[in-house]
């Protein structure tokens, strides 16, 4: 971070005796401060077609292709992600409005013996 010292009180930004750069000094630094909080990406190998097909959404919604990217980041990260739940569970939430169905199980007779290969 950018931080300049005053030779005296007085001579800070605002006060009478500041020096006709004083202001424009304190607004550089304050400016540096927002710029300082903000973070850099660099995307490496982004390939031709993406590229172009970012630059024409940039283009449809008036915008640049960095304001474009950030937006893109932005409404990606924000939307929260769906909870994960197994298959029986989907499908039990999907057909539960439905009622419920008695099915009669078939009898199941006791379990066989398994064969033998022996010679």
């Amino acid at each position: 971070m950018y931080t300049e010292r005053y030779e005296t009180e007085s001579a800070r930004p605002g006060s009478e005796k500041a020096s006709p750069n004083a202001d424009f000094r304190f607004a550089f630094i304050a400016s540096n401060d927002s710029i300082d909080s903000m973070a850099t990406l660099t995307i490496r190998q982004l390939d031709e077609k993406t590229k172009t097909r970012l630059r024409v959404r940039a283009a449809h919604h008036g915008r640049s292709m960095e304001e474009e990217a950030r937006e893109i980041l932005r409404s990606a990260l924000t939307v929260s992600s769906p909870v994960k739940r197994n298959l029986a569970e989907t499908i039990h939430r999907r057909f539960a409005e439905f009622g419920g169905l008695e099915l009669e199980l078939p009898r199941r007779d006791a379990v066989r013996q398994a064969p033998e290969f022996a010679e």
